[in-house]
């Protein structure tokens, strides 16, 4: 399993970002033992529909991910605002 070596995180990338590039580098791993074991076997292409299947639940999976970052930068500023409301608030209060 030395080819599947964790890599240290990004500074700037995402855990789901990571965690997605390595299942990539694991089923092109897989698919290229298999796709050698295959090519002995006489067969082809054991994965082609599973690697097509798999390709676009990961461009799903990338385009939820950059909804939920967008959301969770719009949740970041809404508190962001709520905080200075709120101390705000607790400053007028101190000073009546």
């Amino acid at each position: 399993m030395g080819e599947l070596a964790e890599e240290p995180e990004a500074e700037d990338g995402s855990s789901l970002e990571l965690a997605l590039k390595r299942l990539e580098r694991a089923v092109a791993l897989l698919d290229g033992r298999i796709g050698a074991h295959g090519r002995e076997d006489g067969e082809g292409g054991l994965f082609d529909f599973d690697r097509s299947q798999l390709a676009a639940e990961l461009d799903a999976s990338r385009a939820r991910e950059r909804v939920l970052e967008e959301a969770g930068e719009a949740v970041a500023e809404a508190l962001g605002r709520a905080i200075v409301s709120v101390r705000q608030a607790l400053e007028q209060a101190e000073e009546a």
